[in-house]
């Protein structure tokens, strides 16, 4: 087996903005690997949140490129791992002829309709982001700041119909969730993504939100769950996260177990990215694959898009 990996730079169109910052270009890892004869592909985002960089990403790919040559499974953890992980899924498809979605045990791979997210902005500018998207079935919103209230009033007058998530990215706090959200309750938002810092959402424990609370910083793998699972009603997985393919569909089924509703998330990225996590996505109760959408472009055989609606991936892409 030959391991090839490298970085890219995909331009966003115009400025993404959450709590912590902004970005107008996604940073990604990209690997292939091939048994010479067929190639696998698997795309990854190191995250500045969990320590991560592109170029830590890389060295810690090319350290393990003795044994992944070999056939080893190096101990790789977050984007590296998923990147690699994801190409070796797609390896086995090519060369077994078995489609991903097949080997994961899948009776059927059908098309979901994803989330579209709002990037933070001041509350006339994301009304009218909601404007123009207010045929999308859903719409995320991301907060964090003193004018949160007024930001999700100007989405729901501008977009009435349409479910609504907002995402805090870790920037409430207790007493600030308390008194926001009875108004989101009243507003129609059908879930609260990470409302306060991972390792201070214990505060969370016994606490009765009116809207449902989902885990997203928090969870990573299922070393987590239990803990979440006392503190959250949802979970967000993430491949970036988890590591690739291979733990998440674990984490879903062990969520699932548990009685947790899922969330299927990504970072902003290429279809490459969202191809395989659309297998996770499969009967997930909220799906937020739209990295492709927030793109100025896409990766060549990208997942094809109708409004909300993305079709399975072609196996030139990936699976």
């Amino acid at each position: 087996m030959h391991l090839t990996c490298r970085s890219e730079a995909w331009p966003i169109a115009g400025r993404f903005t959450i709590a912590r910052g902004s970005k107008t270009e996604a940073h990604v890892i990209y690997v292939e690997v091939t048994d010479g004869t067929h190639r696998g592909h698997g795309e990854a985002v190191p995250y500045a949140r969990y320590g991560e960089t592109v170029e830590g990403a890389l060295a810690a790919l090319d350290a393990a490129r003795a044994d992944i040559e070999a056939g080893q499974i190096p101990d790789l953890t977050g984007a590296a791992a998923n990147a690699l992980d994801c190409a070796l899924w797609d390896l086995r498809a090519k060369a077994s002829g078995v489609p991903a979605w097949k080997a994961a045990g899948l009776r059927s791979f059908s098309p979901l309709k994803t989330a579209y997210t709002l990037s933070l902005d001041t509350p006339e500018a994301m009304g009218a982001q909601a404007a123009a998207n207010a045929r999308r079935p859903l719409l995320k919103l991301k907060i964090g700041g003193p004018d949160d209230l007024s930001r999700v009033e100007a989405v729901r007058r501008n977009a009435p119909k349409t479910r609504l998530i907002v995402d805090a990215n870790e920037g409430l706090t207790l007493d600030s969730l308390k008194a926001l959200a009875p108004e989101l309750q009243r507003l129609g938002v059908v879930l609260i993504e990470q409302p306060l810092k991972a390792g201070e959402d214990d505060a969370l424990e016994g606490y009765k939100c009116p809207v449902p609370l989902c885990a997203d910083e928090s969870l990573h793998t299922r070393a987590e769950l239990e803990r979440c699972a006392r503190l959250y009603d949802a979970v967000n997985i993430k491949l970036d996260k988890t590591g690739g393919l291979t733990e998440a569909l674990a984490l879903k089924q062990a969520a699932q177990a548990k009685g947790l509703r899922i969330m299927v998330g990504c970072m902003v990225a290429t279809s490459l990215s969202m191809a395989p996590a659309m297998i996770v996505a499969q009967g997930a109760d909220f799906v937020d694959l739209d990295g492709p959408l927030l793109l100025a472009k896409d990766r060549e055989h990208g997942l094809k898009v109708t409004g909300s609606m993305l079709e399975p991936p072609e196996p030139a892409l990936w699976g």
